[in-house]
């Protein structure tokens, strides 16, 4: 077990290369073993755990996969389980790609229940409901998700929620699927975007990924390309809500600005200055920054992924902000560790409603899920005093070298072993 030690009240200045998204290469992975001939390189690989976790599972499937620094080789020809039964399926959420994967290439899938972040219920029931409509009969039986089907036949889909989760798995199955699906009310992440151009790449048939209608027209098979994999919005938006909170000047590379307008405009609305360039964004910050309200919401509303960083940030503004949820019902867990740290914050359901304290002090905490880790990363970054932060797995899992990325700004932080 590690933890972080950081000693606050630094500001940060410098640049800072943000890695490939999470959230797109933990479905795009999955998609590979889709390929019945050729090969997958894909470039832009994040180096974290969920992306090793993803690795393994499909390596046990049957894959031969190598890794360089930031590729990865996936060789899927020789594919021929479609059952995926083990402790990394088990406590990866992402995992449940496989089961569209796997039903598109063999026409069957079993794949346990997967875990990931405790925050909140997160049913699978829109991913049923588009595999049904597919064609395909689905149980649930001894923690595990069974999907069959003679054959799939394109359908019309209507989402009766937004998920991003049902609409890539759905686009899965029914790329191999005979004839023509239309995704209505589908996700619109960048990240959805991204596995439908890699899909395509492979030989797929998507139109509309990232608008309200995708159409998928099914193909016969799906070779391997070459692709690289987009960067990740979240990561970019943690460091830019870390810059505005600190205070200084950070320069956050390779990035697609247009996935960050949504946090870019709150943070100009709370007095910080974001300059946009062409991939790259610039966050400037200098005294004490305005409170605001936040509503959660899917693409292009502001990220549920941020809302626990950006919390931190408002804990310290001026004046009463209000945090409304609607993505997720327990995502307030964070709270208790700033409360502990001198924050003022008061959850009721799905809002949080937070009074700007003038400063945060250094506490022992922990990270109790992924962005919650990154919330107390900038909290400790802020606080007078040393912090120390434990349970940074949860932290590793989406944010390759936070520590060595944040001394690069100028921040006295450190990992170190726990003592048992």
């Amino acid at each position: 077990m590690e933890k972080l030690i950081i000693n606050g009240g630094r500001p940060l200045f410098g640049d800072i290369d943000i890695n490939g998204a999470k959230n797109a290469a933990v479905a795009i992975i999955p998609a590979a073993i889709m390929a019945s001939e050729g090969i997958c390189v894909i470039d832009n690989i994040p180096d974290i755990e969920d992306v090793n976790c993803i690795e393994r599972i499909v390596e046990n499937l049957g894959c031969t996969v190598k890794r360089t620094k930031n590729s990865l080789v996936i060789d899927s020809t020789l594919l021929n389980k479609f059952s995926a039964c083990t402790e990394d399926v088990r406590k990866m959420r992402a995992s449940y790609y496989l089961i569209g994967a796997l039903l598109g290439r063999f026409k069957e899938a079993r794949v346990e229940l997967p875990g990931g972040c405790p925050i909140g219920v997160r049913p699978i029931d829109q991913h049923i409901k588009g595999f049904e409509a597919l064609g395909a009969k689905v149980k649930i039986e001894h923690g595990s998700v069974i999907v069959k089907a003679e054959k799939l036949i394109g359908a019309n889909v209507f989402f009766d929620v937004v998920s991003v989760g049902a609409t890539i798995n759905v686009m899965l199955a029914a790329t191999l699927a005979e004839g023509v699906t239309i995704l209505e009310n589908p996700a619109r992440e960048p990240h959805v975007v991204d596995v439908a151009n890699f899909l395509n790449s492979m030989g797929a048939n998507i139109k509309g990924a990232g608008t309200d209608v995708i159409r998928i027209t099914g193909v016969d098979k799906l070779k391997g390309c070459n692709y690289s994999v987009i960067p990740d919005q979240i990561e970019a938006g943690t460091y830019m809500i870390a810059a505005a909170a600190c205070g200084g000047e950070v320069a956050i590379k390779n990035v697609i600005p247009k996935h960050l307008e949504s946090i870019s405009a709150k943070l100009t609305e709370m007095g910080a200055e974001v300059i946009e360039e062409d991939d790259a964004v610039i966050v400037k910050s200098k005294g004490r920054l305005k409170g605001v309200n936040i509503k959660t919401s899917p693409y292009p509303g502001f990220p549920t992924d941020v809302q626990q960083p950006m919390c931190t940030l408002l804990a310290i503004a001026e004046g009463r902000s209000i945090i409304n949820e609607s993505i997720w019902e327990s995502r307030f867990k964070h709270v208790d560790e700033l409360k502990k740290m001198g924050a003022s914050v008061k959850v009721e359901g799905r809002t949080a409603i937070i009074d700007g304290v003038n400063k945060l002090t250094g506490a022992v905490v922990k990270a109790t899920d992924l962005r919650a880790g990154a919330a107390m990363v900038i909290a400790g970054l802020i606080a007078e005093g040393k912090t120390e932060i434990e349970n940074i797995e949860h932290i590793d899992r989406g944010y390759p070298n936070i520590e060595s990325k944040f001394k690069q700004l100028g921040a006295s932080i450190m990992r170190e072993t726990c003592e048992e």
